[in-house]
């Protein structure tokens, strides 16, 4: 099967069609699995240090081959499957109010800075409301509800989940006015050891409602973020070691970067440039 550029892609049985070469997105399937259950048990990681790289899919291949290597130390890392699906459909809604708080409070820096999102994993319809905060350790914490039905971020329950946890994380008030800002739809796969895990993003897509303009992430980068409670990983070690340092990079930031040249985010404006390109707004 070939994408309309005529580059080789992969198709996955029953969900997706990976517009990568095929060596990345089989050095991911060949690793031996692990259950959301175990995963949930062993890294569910809710509060954590990330860090982001921009990893080019054959330093890419290297890096998922040396982390399932059945002789490491320690065991292999296993992927993330479900009803034997390995690779999963992500779409979230980033909402900020009018003047874009949300954004320039993590612009500035500033140690009580919050995030709100609507993430669907398209292949279980599973939805949920998140908010995720900073800890004075500089940790991302996360905090979730489950959301059903018609229900949306900005329905009473979701504003009284949202006060509460500003309120009780920094004793500051929820915005009066939130909308959706940035949507963003990528396919992920999860890498999972103790105490750790590393994402694997492809096919970044991320549009700006209000303006309805698009970007979408080079289809030879693979956006890995390495999720653990402290200190340099592994996974670090092995791409600082082949020239791949961390990229100041969020998916919600970066996108504004690109997608509002006007904007003051000079932090995420290299990354921005080296990950994306204009696409389709539709």
């Amino acid at each position: 099967m070939s994408s309309a550029a005529g580059a080789p892609v992969l198709a996955v049985p029953g969900q997706l069609v990976l517009p990568q070469l095929d060596a990345v997105a089989e050095s991911v399937l060949s690793a031996a699995p692990v259950s959301l259950a175990e995963v949930q048990a062993r890294a569910e990681l809710m509060a954590r240090f990330d860090q982001a790289y921009l990893v080019p899919d054959t330093v890419f291949t290297g890096l998922v081959a040396h982390l399932t290597d059945p002789a490491r130390t320690g065991g292999p890392f296993r992927i993330l499957t479900i009803d034997g699906l390995r690779w999963f459909r992500y779409h979230s809604v980033y909402y900020d109010t009018p003047d874009w708080r949300c954004f320039h409070e993590h612009r500035q820096g500033r140690r009580r800075r919050f995030k709100i999102r609507e993430r669907v994993y398209q292949d279980s319809g599973l939805r949920q409301f998140e908010i995720k905060l900073k800890s004075g350790r500089g940790e991302t914490v996360k905090h979730r509800r489950p959301l059903t039905g018609a229900d949306t971020p900005l329905d009473d329950p979701c504003r009284t989940f949202l006060a509460d946890r500003l309120r009780s994380a920094y004793r500051m008030a929820a915005p009066a006015t939130l909308s959706p800002s940035i949507v963003t739809d990528y396919r992920r796969a999860t890498l999972v050891s103790d105490g750790e895990r590393i994402t694997c993003d492809t096919g970044l897509r991320c549009h700006d409602v209000r303006a309805d303009r698009a970007v979408r992430c080079d289809p030879g980068l693979v956006l890995v973020e390495t999720k653990t409670t402290g200190g340099l990983t592994e996974a670090d070690r092995f791409l600082h070691a082949r020239g791949v340092r961390p990229a100041v990079f969020t998916k919600y930031c970066a996108a504004i970067a690109a997608l509002h040249p006007r904007q003051p985010a000079n932090r995420w404006r290299r990354a921005a440039r080296l990950a994306f390109t204009e696409a389709p707004a539709h």
